[in-house]
């Protein structure tokens, strides 16, 4: 094979926007020569397919996935909008594996962070956390990490509310919402991405439907009777992002394809990879992830066969410095290993045949 001048970069961002440019931006000329750049059309139907696709009443798009996060943080603790609001020191539990803007949401809204072990997939391990009785919490806020379905979380939503951070797993298991409410994000590295930031809040909840019109704009849909923030996607993302829509069950398969080809190759090498026979078919085939020895070093070694990697994540949170102390007792072993070992390749519709080979070629040559 040869590769001679090939990179391959983590993200296939410049190909999407050279295959979409015509169509991207017709519809933001469309939209500035309208002079309706906030709350227009377009963001009414982004809204419209958002609730549809993820089998919700309503869907309200907001500036990012961590706002998303954060209004879902505050509407809970919210005197006017939820009983929960009257607990001293209401708790949540986060995964030890997840971006930080998990937790940072939560305690910015003034919720005690309890950190979770995950099982071997990243994910909060439910049955341990059932089981310990000594760890209390009001609220579970669960990622499917990696893209990851939840799997059953019926244990949770008989002891907690439930609240799901799915900025990578929303297109998993069918869009179906296990949450009783939901945050998505659309930045740049998602499978639908915006072009900058972009999020939103997808529910059942008509309460929280409107506390959530309220907050992105300032306590306008209430007349200014609450406060809120300027949080809106505007009407040219919105418009892009419904040019986008239209291909999103296509890219979907094509990341299918691929993670299924090196799935097999994988196993034939007894490589762990943390899509597998067990999840694939729900799978939202954010991250294609395996865990390795040595990883930093196989890392810099496909750097130097001009493939770009990166580590998600490279600590868990109990481990950095602004959430110490917030961990549930000596319960991290899970976390803690997977952090060391695991690496994320690049997978995106955007990668030929040629690179697909390329990529599993050259890591198998490594492990």
């Amino acid at each position: 094979m040869t590769t001679t001048g090939l990179t391959i970069p983590f993200t296939g961002l410049k190909k999407q926007y050279n295959n979409l440019r015509t169509e991207i931006l017709d519809v933001t000329d469309e939209v500035l020569r309208s002079g309706v750049l906030m709350s227009g059309n377009y963001t009414a139907e982004f809204e419209n397919w958002l609730a549809q696709k993820n089998h919700v009443s309503s869907a309200v798009t907001c500036h990012s996935g961590t706002q998303a996060l954060e209004i879902l943080a505050s509407y809970y603790l919210d005197p006017v909008a939820h009983e929960l609001s009257y607990i001293a020191s209401p708790t949540v539990l986060v995964p030890a594996l997840t971006y930080p803007a998990t937790a940072n949401a939560f305690l910015r809204a003034g919720w005690k962070v309890i950190i979770a072990d995950t099982n071997h997939y990243g994910k909060i391990d439910v049955r341990k956390m059932i089981n310990d009785m000594d760890t209390h919490y009001h609220a579970v806020c669960a990622v499917g990490l990696y893209g990851a379905a939840l799997g059953d979380m019926q244990l949770f939503r008989n002891r907690a509310i439930l609240i799901e951070d799915a900025a990578q797993h929303w297109l998993s298991d069918g869009c179906r919402r296990q949450g009783d409410s939901t945050a998505i994000s659309f930045d740049p590295t998602k499978n639908l991405a915006n072009y900058g930031n972009g999020g939103a809040v997808v529910t059942n909840d008509r309460n929280l439907l409107d506390y959530a019109r309220n907050w992105v704009n300032n306590g306008k849909h209430t007349g200014h009777s609450e406060t809120g923030t300027n949080s809106r996607m505007s009407e040219t993302d919105c418009a892009q992002m419904m040019v986008k829509t239209q291909y999103i069950d296509v890219w979907q398969k094509r990341r299918s394809e691929i993670a299924a080809h090196w799935i097999e190759l994988f196993k034939k090498r007894n490589v762990r990879t943390l899509i597998d026979d067990s999840n694939f078919k729900e799978h939202a085939y954010h991250k294609f992830v395996i865990e390795v020895d040595n990883r930093d070093t196989v890392q810099e070694q496909m750097t130097l066969r001009k493939i770009e990697t990166k580590v998600h994540y490279a600590d868990p949170l109990w481990d950095l410095s602004a959430y110490e102390g917030m961990g549930s007792g000596n319960m991290f072993s899970a976390a803690y290993a997977l952090s060391r070992r695991c690496l994320s390749l690049p997978i995106y519709p955007e990668l030929t045949d040629l690179e697909v080979e390329y990529v599993i070629d050259q890591l198998l040559d490594l492990v």
